[in-house]
């Protein structure tokens, strides 16, 4: 047998999100695997989600150019793989200690762990799910059959981001010991950041026990984060997405000479409108979905406010689309991930849309496209139990609509003090595109919508 290799190397892509580099998670092959084209080779995290970045070489893997938790810029040497020509048997990629039995139960629960997980993988770059459920992984920083006799016999630990298996991992926590919190039995961050200070807490114990416990070495090196450095304080390092969106944030803050315009609304109407829409069978559409309806009804009128300001040529650029984002609370941070093609929905599109966007964003599972296409954001902040909220524009958009609780209020109406449902609505946008006119009457447009939503639909 006889074989060529001609070494690539794969440059980090720009993954979509206008980013300029991105913390290597884990790698999914080590040096000396054998990968295929779109193969994910290793899992990243980017400003606002963790994606697996596949692999456009099919070869033998030569050089790993970073170390998990090191940062890499975008076009910077990510791994280097040496094209094979082989003239008879093709090389078979196996996990470590597969031959053996306790190997292959220690594979099978490799692989069962990571299809429990996020599945998030590059959109657009070509990974068909064929391919990501057919890969093989070697599991990292273990022996041939360690993992089989550390792994208690239950059901997959479900976890959505990969981070979190990476600080079990580093604190030697069994996953399957951590008392999850998060909705559906998901281990979250923050049960593993519990687990290892139970165990840093917890007085050693005088024997040796059957339960799974945590290495002194490597909750050591966990505790760096979250150690004291002197008396009374402890630092927290910033994860990649922190700071990815700290600069987004700051640069959002620095740029935009932002405004801000509220209302209080009367939303009994509306209220009243969607419990009439709800049958035993169906739920009908959500409050979401109507305010979605009046504001993109709104930026139809205002579309100035549906655009991006392009300070290099002076310009205001108006898109033919509305992308509209919504701010979601995900497992990494804020997301705001848009429904595409929001201006041409109906109500009940937009209830459907909304409500798979949303899980899907918790889950991080929502495509690079929609992280960053949207247009303009609406912030239901109301699902947080307060009332105002002066928001930070997402930039490069310019304008951002925010929803408080609603709740019973006592309010004037035909002279009478009665109980209606009333909530706050926020608005901020960038002075430089318009006016507070324009600001006013986009906002009085949404606001007099949620008061008279009949006749609102009827007129959309």
């Amino acid at each position: 047998m006889t074989s060529t290799a001609t070494a690539q190397t794969f440059l980090l892509p720009d993954l979509g999100e206008g980013l300029t580099e991105a913390e290597v998670v884990h790698w999914l092959v080590a040096e000396g695997d054998v990968v295929t084209v779109d193969q994910p080779v290793v899992e990243v995290e980017t400003a606002k989600s963790v994606v697996e970045v596949p692999s456009p070489y099919a070869g033998r893997v030569g050089t790993l150019h970073a170390a998990e938790g090191e940062l890499v810029e975008v076009g910077r040497p990510l791994i280097t793989i040496a094209a094979e020509r082989v003239g008879a048997v093709e090389p078979q990629v196996k996990l470590e200690g597969e031959g053996s039995s306790d190997g292959r139960k220690a594979a099978a629960a490799y692989r069962e762990e990571e299809q429990a997980g996020s599945g998030n993988v590059l959109i657009g770059y070509g990974t068909s799910a064929g391919a990501a459920a057919g890969r093989r992984r070697r599991p990292r920083g273990a022996g041939p059959t360690a993992p089989a006799a550390a792994v208690p016999e239950k059901r997959p630990v479900k976890v959505i981001s990969p981070i979190v298996r990476r600080l079990a991992r580093e604190a030697g926590l069994d996953l399957r010991t951590i008392r999850p919190t998060g909705a559906g039995g998901v281990v979250t961050r923050s049960d593993v950041w519990a687990a290892v200070e139970s165990a840093r807490s917890a007085p050693a114990p005088a024997s040796v026990s059957a339960v799974p416990s945590v290495s002194a070495a490597p909750v050591a090196d966990v505790a760096v984060a979250v150690a004291p450095s002197t008396p009374g304080e402890r630092r927290i390092p910033l994860t990649g997405f922190q700071r990815a969106a700290s600069r987004v944030l700051s640069r959002s803050r620095s740029e935009i000479p932002e405004a801000t315009v509220w209302v209080d609304v009367d939303a009994t109407a509306l209220w009243d409108l969607r419990e009439a829409a709800r049958t035993p069978t169906d739920p009908g559409p959500g409050l979401l979905a109507y305010l979605a309806r009046f504001v993109v009804a709104g930026l139809k009128d205002y579309p100035v406010l549906n655009a991006r300001l392009d300070v290099e040529r002076d310009e205001i650029v108006v898109p033919d689309a509305i992308n509209l984002g919504i701010a979601v609370q995900s497992e990494l941070g804020l997301v705001a991930p848009a429904v595409l093609g929001a201006g041409s929905m109906t109500t009940a599109e937009l209830d459907t849309a909304l409500r798979d966007l949303t899980a899907r964003a918790r889950a991080g599972r929502a495509t690079a496209e929609e992280l960053s296409a949207g247009t303009f954001t609406l912030n239901n902040y109301g699902g947080f139990r307060v009332d105002g909220s002066a928001a930070i524009i997402n930039h490069p958009q310019v304008a951002i609509l925010g929803l408080g609780r609603i709740i019973d209020r006592p309010w004037v109406v035909d002279g009478q003090i009665v109980p209606r449902k009333i909530a706050q609505m926020s608005f901020v946008f960038d002075h430089r595109v318009c006016d507070g006119a324009v600001a006013a009457g986009f906002m009085r447009s949404v606001a007099d919508a949620v008061e008279n939503p009949a006749s609102a639909i009827v007129r959309l």
